[in-house]
């Protein structure tokens, strides 16, 4: 399984620009797609809301990718 870290700039991230960032998908919308088909986890959960913040210390899993978001 790989692991990605993501250091946050800000607050929080958008989990479709999250995905879109880690180079899981080409866009933003992309990335609302994979939520919308169920295909993303936040702490073991899957993430039904295409533009949940993401804030550090959590953990998105996509496929078989888990990203830890780290502060900066």
């Amino acid at each position: 399984m790989p692991n990605v870290e993501f250091t946050l700039e800000g607050e929080y991230v958008e989990v479709n620009q999250l995905l879109k960032l880690v180079g899981l998908c080409d866009s933003g919308g992309a990335g609302k797609m994979l939520v919308a088909e169920g295909l993303v986890k936040v702490d073991r959960k899957v993430e039904t809301r295409k533009t949940a913040k993401i804030r550090a210390g959590q953990v998105v899993m996509c496929g078989d990718v888990r990203i830890e978001v780290k502060a900066q």
